[in-house]
This record gives C-alpha cells, sequence and structure tokens, in this order.
C-alpha cells in the first residue's frame, strides 16, 4: 500500500513524469561537463605529464637519456626506452582531431547553466556515490588550450630531436631519410598525382608535401602544401599532419589537421596516400569519426543547397591556394 496519499489526485502522474524529466536533464548536464573532463581533458593531461593547476610535470629529456636505439636490436634492459603505450598516441590524434568540437561543446552546454553551479543530486543516486562537483566551464576551457599547446609543443620538439638523432645517425633516421627518398622516386614515376615532397631544412624527421589539384575536379588550379612530423620514436608514434594552406574540406579541422587513416602506419608514404586520397575522394561513406570541421560536415552532409554551398567554400579555398 503506498504512503503518498495524493497519488490517486488528478495531475499527479503528469507532476512525476515532468519531474522525471527535470531530473533526466539535471543528469545529462553534469554527465556531458563529467564526460568532457574526465574522459577527456583528465586523461590528456596524464598522457602530457600536466598536473591539475596547470605546472608541468618535470621529466628528463630523452635526448639527454640518449635512450634512442640507433640499430642495435641487442640493447640492454638497463639502456632500452621505457614501455609505450599506444593508446597514448591514440588519444592525442584524435584530441586534435575532435579539440573544435570540444570547445563547440563548452560553448554550448556553458549557456544551460551558471558557472560555478553545483550538480544537482539526483534522487537516484545513493549517498557516497553520487556524481559531485561544479559547472566549471571556464577552466574546463582553460585546460583545453593548454593541452592542444602542449601537443604543438610536442610536435615541434619533435623536429629538433630529429636533428640530434640525424646527427648521430640512429636507426629511425637513417629509416626515414630511406623511406623519404624511396617516397619521391615514387611519385617521379605516378601519373595519377602531381607533387612534390622534400625535407625540411634538410631533417628527415620534417616532411613538405606540395600538391598540385587534379585537373577536370574541384581541386583543379589549386596548389596546396601540408607538413608530415615525425616522431623519433617512430613508427610507435605515428607521424602528425598539418596544411600549411587553408584547405576546406569537412575531414580537415579549421586549423589544418586532417583526419585520415593510412593503409600502413609504418611507412611516410602511405600517409602521404592517405592524405591525397581524403582530398580527392569525391563520394565518401559518412563516417562520423572523420567530421572534424563542424561547419563543412553540415553543409556536405546536408541538403542539396547545402552541398552547392559546400563546393563553393571549397572552390574558394583552392582559388586562394595560388595567392
Amino acid at each position: 500500500m503506498s504512503s503518498n496519499p495524493y497519488e490517486n489526485e488528478p495531475g499527479f502522474e503528469n507532476a512525476n513524469q515532468e519531474q522525471d524529466k527535470d531530473n533526466m536533464k539535471a543528469y545529462c548536464l553534469k554527465v556531458r561537463h563529467e564526460t568532457l573532463r574526465v574522459s577527456v581533458i583528465s586523461r590528456l593531461e596524464d598522457h602530457l605529464g600536466i598536473n591539475p593547476d596547470g605546472s608541468i610535470q618535470p621529466a628528463p629529456s630523452p635526448m639527454e637519456q640518449d635512450i634512442y636505439d640507433d640499430g642495435d636490436s641487442n640493447m640492454m634492459d638497463s639502456e632500452a626506452p621505457s614501455t609505450f603505450e599506444p593508446f597514448k598516441d591514440f588519444c592525442k590524434r584524435r584530441f586534435l582531431w575532435y579539440y573544435d568540437a570540444y570547445v563547440a561543446s563548452i560553448a554550448i552546454e556553458r549557456e544551460k547553466v551558471t558557472e560555478g553551479q553545483i550538480f544537482t543530486r539526483m534522487p537516484f543516486e545513493p549517498s557516497g556515490n553520487a556524481m559531485e562537483g561544479k559547472f566549471l566551464y571556464s577552466e574546463l576551457e582553460r585546460r583545453l588550450n593548454f593541452i592542444k599547446e602542449r601537443l604543438e609543443k610536442e610536435t615541434t620538439d619533435w623536429a629538433a630531436e630529429g636533428l640530434i638523432l640525424k646527427g648521430k645517425e640512429s636507426g629511425v633516421a637513417a629509416n626515414l631519410q630511406r623511406q623519404f627518398e624511396q617516397t619521391v622516386e615514387h611519385y617521379k614515376k605516378e601519373n595519377s598525382v602531381t607533387l612534390d615532397v622534400e625535407l625540411v631544412d634538410g631533417n628527415p624527421f620534417v616532411w613538405r608535401v606540395t600538391y598540385f589539384g587534379r585537373p577536370m575536379t574541384n581541386l583543379d588550379g589549386g596548389l596546396f602544401t601540408f607538413e608530415l612530423a615525425f616522431s623519433p620514436r617512430f613508427p610507435e608514434e605515428q607521424p602528425r599532419a598539418k596544411f600549411l594552406t587553408n584547405f576546406y574540406h569537412h575531414r580537415v579541422t579549421i586549423d589544418g589537421i586532417p583526419c585520415y587513416f593510412p593503409r600502413r602506419y609504418d611507412e611516410g608514404r602511405h600517409h602521404i596516400d592517405a592524405i591525397i586520397h581524403l582530398m580527392e575522394e569525391e563520394s565518401p561513406p559518412y563516417d562520423p569519426r572523420t567530421q572534424v570541421n563542424r561547419e563543412a560536415s553540415k553543409l556536405y552532409w546536408g541538403t542539396k543547397e547545402d552541398k552547392k554551398e559546400y563546393n563553393k567554400k571549397l572552390r574558394r579555398s583552392v582559388q586562394k591556394s595560388t595567392e
């Protein structure tokens, strides 16, 4: 027997339903906040050695420790580098792809709450196991931006470390130099695409690719440049690509990070092939993982008029590429 004397009154059931809806909305608000804070931000801070207060954990330079293998596969265990965790590299690359989406999510969600507002405790959350905290979207935004800065610095540091490895004639430097030379020869013989590949400052860890738009396509007349930055731990850590030329595309972020999947991860040429395929693909299957430019994606996968607008903006970026 129920202890509530009003449960049979008119409107009681509707009132309960409205309360349930309000509770669920409040719960979803804090779930979205905590998902971004815990699953994205805290994880990347841990991978990058960033403390909660924004300070950087001290770590010895890998170059100072001279931990890189110079081609000798019989290194003593005490001299071997620390265990590499591929999932860290996976998370870093995807953070760069989806950074714009995270920022856009913050802009949307912060309008629904008051900064500093305490999370509402749900009736179904038991004491001691409730999701507690405050809405601190300004702080999340600051931390997101700092993570991106650290990733950009990490990529820049790869080039400096790479030059040191080149001077030491290390195995990874020799491998990348050989791959570069083979890649240049490959594209000299390849008639289906026109591009130039060169090393930046003679550094085998930084490749610059200049792509000439294929005639009779939306890229006709375009001249696009992108770079591949290779890690001293390649191929365990994947190269990071970035367009230096503005390129409007649903699979390229606002600041030029292409979202692509190479056929082989251990050869630089296949990374170039995958990026060129991304640029030239005319009828790609819909894949939400690759939609890293929100505006371009909305237009590309929208109505016929939207698609026309997308093509106009793409053509505009092609025309500006030679200015």
